[in-house]
């Protein structure tokens, strides 16, 4: 079974994500959903050898030399992985639904919003960690998601708060 830790919008208050890592190693996957602000280069170092990085530029990473989405492979899965903004994700996920259709992605992940969201359109999941450093969604606690992928392909996610 792999474990993929999903996080987004840390914005550089990194206390938060490197409490998470630490707590969740072994990881076999980190995806960052944009607005790491130069903090990517940090994660790096907390994850365990071997973990692979995913990491998108969000609409704050100003300097950064990320990219912009990333499309992957993980199993029999097609990821789409961007910050979202480029999709209007705060008015709903539907833009993203359509792209991650057009692209032929089975599962699209996005930030932007520092909203959690969980939930799948037609054969589409479409999920959003929150954010660790500035949760907007009500009771305001931060938030990150785990994906376990089972060898067959079967996936599984857990919502994860801190206190």
């Amino acid at each position: 079974m792999k474990k993929i830790l999903i996080v987004s919008d840390t914005h550089r208050k990194d206390d938060h994500l490197e409490q998470v890592i630490k707590e969740q190693v072994p990881l076999d996957f980190f995806i960052h959903l944009g607005d790491a602000e130069g903090s990517e280069t940090l994660i790096e170092e907390w994850v365990n050898e071997g973990c692979q990085l995913a990491m998108v530029m969000g609409n704050n990473d100003f300097f950064s030399s990320l990219e912009r989405e990333i499309e992957l492979e993980l199993g029999p899965h097609r990821i789409l992985l961007t910050h979202g903004h480029y999709y209007n994700v705060s008015l709903g996920p539907e833009g993203l639904y359509q792209e991650a259709v057009d692209r032929n992605c089975d599962i699209a992940m996005y930030g932007h919003t520092h909203r959690p969201y969980l939930g799948k359109i037609g054969q589409v999941t479409i999920l959003n960690p929150g954010s660790l450093s500035y949760p907007r969604q009500e009771g305001r606690k931060p938030s990150y998601m785990i994906m376990y992928m089972e060898e067959d392909g079967t996936v599984r996610y857990e919502q994860h708060f801190i206190s």
